[in-house]
């Protein structure tokens, strides 16, 4: 469950999810998206982090001779990773669209655990390791 907050309040703090005002349709629409999930829903919205890349590639060598290497990423930095992706492609797809960011939000992590080519997470996951490998 703390996965899910983290994945609502992701960009918080830069001001992008403003909340509508509670006298407008889009309120009700924002809770009763929000606040009706199945516990399916949520197991599913929790398997999102496997759009977090598993391998990076990292910067070795002075100034110089500078190359680049295949690292891990440990599990925590997979799921932070997974939480940025999914908060940066919903707010890249909600601006300039007719789709909100509560819709934009909710089909994020959907179209991730599908592994769809339409989440933003999972082109940059595979572009990420694409990266990796060539530098192997």
């Amino acid at each position: 469950m703390l996965l899910l907050l983290r994945l609502l309040l992701g960009k918080m703090a830069t001001n992008v999810v403003v909340q509508a005002p509670l006298d407008t349709p889009q309120a009700h629409y924002d809770v009763k998206l929000f606040n009706c999930w199945t516990f399916e829903d949520v197991q599913m919205s929790c398997n999102f982090v496997i759009s977090g890349p598993r391998e990076d590639a990292t910067r070795i060598g002075s100034a110089g001779a500078v190359r680049r290497q295949t690292v891990d990423i440990s599990p925590l930095r997979r799921v932070n990773q997974a939480i940025y992706l999914l908060t940066t492609g919903a707010c890249e797809s909600a601006f300039r669209n007719i789709k909100t960011i509560v819709e934009c939000l909710a089909d994020e992590p959907i179209n991730a655990v599908k592994g769809s080519s339409n989440s933003y997470a999972i082109k940059k996951k595979d572009e990420i390791e694409r990266v990796a490998k060539a530098n192997r």
